[in-house]
């Protein structure tokens, strides 16, 4: 079971690594990415190729703080009330008895561009507000990297020798004679 959980570990960390570049070339940059990643760790900890088949990988979203929610969601409303009243072509700045600024000219002049203007920068902001950007790696069970709590992916390096250690510490653990009363 232990080198089943490790060999999700090792398939995880390395689908981010491939699913965050922003390479032109994805897909074959993603399998190279893979594979060479792959041998890295497969020569680093050998005892795990005959479980790299068996993988089964667990995802899942870490929630950002309810107040970015709220955020979030009022500004996916405002974002649609905003478009509809682009489209009919009311002036809301007419209500408080101003005059419209030139942006809002523009927008009536240029429907399309304007609806797709603020949706498109309306979108960004709603995914800056609910990315917490959490990428956490636990073996059997054990944190053993946390991106909230240091702010970076880890290197193939480090990833190696964090696996390594919780390796030749869980060995070090099954090895002691279990004494029973």
């Amino acid at each position: 079971m232990k080198p089943l959980r490790l060999s999700l570990l090792i398939l995880g960390f390395f689908s981010l690594l491939c699913s965050t570049s922003g390479d032109s070339s994805g897909i074959k940059r993603m399998k190279m990415q893979f594979a060479t990643a792959m041998n890295v760790l497969l020569g680093a900890f050998p005892l795990i190729t005959c479980f790299v088949f068996n993988i089964r990988i667990e995802g899942e979203n870490y929630l950002p703080i309810p107040m970015y929610r709220h955020v979030a969601s009022f500004l996916s409303m405002f974002k649609l009330l905003v478009i509809g009243v682009i489209i009919i072509g009311k002036d809301p700045f007419a209500l408080f008895g101003m005059q419209p600024p030139a942006f809002w000219e523009w927008g009536q002049g240029n429907k399309i561009y304007a609806c797709m203007m603020v949706f498109f920068f309306s979108n960004m902001i709603e995914n800056q507000l609910l990315s917490t950007g959490a990428f956490e790696i636990t073996l059997n069970d054990v944190p053993v990297w946390s991106k909230l709590e240091s702010g970076h992916l880890p290197s193939m390096q480090q990833l190696v020798q964090i696996l390594d250690n919780e390796m030749k510490m869980n060995v070090h653990m099954n090895s002691r004679p279990h004494h029973h009363s």
